[in-house]
């Protein structure tokens, strides 16, 4: 007797159908396509670029203008003040310097010159108003008290004594034998200073700061203790 065979049908035909991939249906309605962007217009783009070097120029002439206003480049004439400043030379002066300070003994400075203002002098500073100014035997006091000078070229010849007059000052050249300064019979207003020397950017080769010096305060020095005693009268 041969076993009975049992066998299951599908009936394909009663099935629901497959699902179809949805992929690129989602895909469109996630990503749905937008309009290209409009062309740039082209008056736009011009007037970037036109403000964009409007604005160049401006900022070019701001920059201009506050390096001149701030600060001025002079160039050393002459040999007054050998050792530390060589002609042919350029210094960079800070302008702003003394609207914020006021000078003090052993800056060196360009000034105008009180005699002739279009002509510019560098000078260092050794008596402020009020000083009193003596050379003598080679050698400088301010106040009563002898002046360290290791910026000089050589040692001071002539004589004399000075009152600084108020807002004046009293400069003098580090090559002193071969200077036309205060020693020569005028005083440094206040309002001809230019400024204070700061750098010496030229030659390249002997780039340096400007060779200032500070002096100890000598404004509270009694200049009555340094004088001769008083002659008795009969």
């Amino acid at each position: 007797m041969v076993p009975e065979t049992n066998y299951i049908t599908h009936d394909y035909d009663n099935y629901p159908p497959a699902p179809q991939a949805a992929y690129y249906d989602e895909l469109d309605y996630l990503l749905p396509v937008h309009d290209p962007p409009p062309p740039p217009n082209p008056t736009t783009q011009s007037q970037l670029i036109i403000r964009e070097i409007v604005e160049t120029i401006l900022l070019m002439i701001f920059i201009f203008w506050a390096v001149n206003t701030l600060t001025g480049r002079f160039r050393i004439e002459g040999s007054s003040m050998l050792p530390g400043l060589i002609e042919g030379e350029y210094v960079i002066v800070n302008k702003l310097s003394y609207y914020l300070n006021e000078p003090e003994r052993g800056d060196v400075i360009v000034l105008h010159f009180p005699n002739d203002p279009n002509r510019d002098f560098i000078k260092r500073v050794i008596g402020l108003p009020g000083d009193t100014v003596i050379i003598q035997d080679q050698k400088v006091s301010v106040n009563g008290v002898i002046l360290d000078e290791p910026y000089i070229f050589a040692a001071t010849n002539g004589s004399g004594e000075w009152v600084v007059p108020a807002n004046n000052y009293f400069v003098v050249g580090d090559n002193r034998n071969n200077s036309s300064d205060s020693r020569h019979g005028w005083f440094l207003p206040r309002e001809n200073i230019v400024g204070r020397a700061w750098f010496i950017y030229w030659d390249p080769k002997a780039w340096r700061f400007a060779p200032h010096y500070s002096h100890p305060d000598l404004s509270n020095i009694n200049t009555t203790a340094f004088l001769p005693p008083p002659i008795p009268l009969f």
